[in-house]
This record gives C-alpha cells, structure tokens and sequence, in this order.
C-alpha cells in the first residue's frame, strides 16, 4: 500500500480541525495527517494534536502558500508516496478521497485536482468566484494549452515526482492556479476529478469580495510571468 499524508493548512480553525482530522481518519485509519499551523491566535494547534495529527506550528503567518509547501517538504523528506492536500475549513469531503487519489495511486496521473464543475454537482459557487474561476481558466489554457474547469481547487493529490515539483517551487499567495503552469510545464500529467464540496463549516472565507479584485489581478500576473520562464526542474 502506498503510503500516504493528508496536509491540512489551517489558520484559526480550532472549531474545525478536529471534526475535518476525525473524519480523514474515519474514511482511511491508515492515513497520515499532518497540520500545518500558519501563526493561528486560536488553539487550532491543541485541537489538532488532540486528534492524534501531526502538527507543525509556523512561527508566523507565512499564507495558504507557505504552508501548504512547508507539508511538501515534510512529505519528501520523509518519503512519502502521495501528499493529499486538504482545506482546515471542512469544504473537502473524507469519503472523496479514494476517488482523488484513484489517478495518483495508479500511476494514471501524477497530480490529481477535485473539481466542483467537471461535471454538475450539488455544489454552488456565488457568481463572482464563478466568474473569476472561469476567468482564471481561460488564462491557464492560453499559456498551457490544457483547459481545467476547477483550477483554484485546493483538494490535490501529488505523486513523489510531482512533490519535488512543488516543495521546491510554489507561489506564497493563492498558489494553486500558477501551480498548475509549473506543473504542466514541467511534463507532469495533471488530470482533474470530479468531487462533491461543501460550504466551510464555521468561520468565513479571506477572500473577501474586495480581496476578489486583488485575486485575479496577482493571480493572472503570476500565471502570465510564470508561463515566460523556462522549465523548472528541482535538484
């Protein structure tokens, strides 16, 4: 079997860390679950640790890209076949999990992303995240010439290959759509899942509609930049 982390960032989910950590460990008890403390004021740390996790406290706040690449580093080096990563907020479903990591484990793909729109789901977006998803995705697709329908999707599976990949190179601020450049560009098969996703369970989102603005400006700067450097390939 092969052997498997779940990283979970977490920023201020003391009420949500350890009904999203239970129920990871429900869907697959032989699962390794690692949570990454990003400078929280709460006690999501104590919350996850109760729950038998793996905790990294981060002194500060380094961002969702800081922290989801400090899990990568931590799965490389303690070599790990497949690093499944996991929102803190309780959006991601336990019992998908089989079906993201299917692609990885079988050595169809080396990166696998769950996407809420591949096909309809129960799943409901507020138009302005809708839009700016798909705005995302037709940028993606003109500097890498693959279209994904869910590329802000942060429930990923990663093969050891693709690891290498992004703990050596991830952007710091919404990190997942310029990752896919990085990835494609480097000759890793990504394929995307479809998945059923909840709405957070408690807390609110960071982005905020003004953060929206901001969003898709750094964003698309950052996946147009990246596009125009040549290939990178870690030591």
């Amino acid at each position: 079997m092969p052997k498997i982390l779940a990283i979970i960032p977490a920023l201020n989910e003391e009420k949500n860390i350890g009904l999203v950590i239970r129920n990871l460990k429900s869907a697959d008890p032989g699962l390794d679950v690692l949570v990454i403390d990003d400078g929280s004021a709460d006690r999501t740390a104590e919350a996850a640790g109760s729950q038998g996790a793996k905790v990294i406290s981060l002194p500060f706040n380094l961002g969702i890209g800081g922290a989801v690449q400090t899990g990568f580093i931590y799965a490389v080096r303690h070599s790990y076949d497949v690093a499944l990563q996991v929102d803190g907020d309780g959006q991601h479903r336990a019992e998908e999990i089989k079906k993201l990591i299917g692609p990885v484990v079988s050595g169809e793909a080396d990166v696998s992303i769950g996407s809420r729109f591949l096909i309809k789901t129960a799943y409901r977006a507020p138009w302005p995240r809708r839009l700016g998803i798909y705005l995302i995705s037709k940028i993606i697709r003109s500097v890498a010439g693959r279209t994904f329908t869910d590329p802000t999707s942060g429930f990923r599976a990663y093969n050891r290959k693709a690891l290498r990949i992004v703990s050596a190179y991830y952007s710091v601020d919404y990190p997942e759509p310029d990752s896919i450049v990085t990835l494609v560009k480097n000759e890793m098969r990504v394929t995307e899942v479809s998945v059923e996703m909840d709405a957070r369970m408690s807390g609110k989102s960071s982005i905020t509609p003004l953060k929206s603005f901001y969003y898709m400006f750094k964003v698309s700067m950052a996946i147009i930049l990246n596009a125009m450097m040549s290939r990178f390939w870690p030591e």
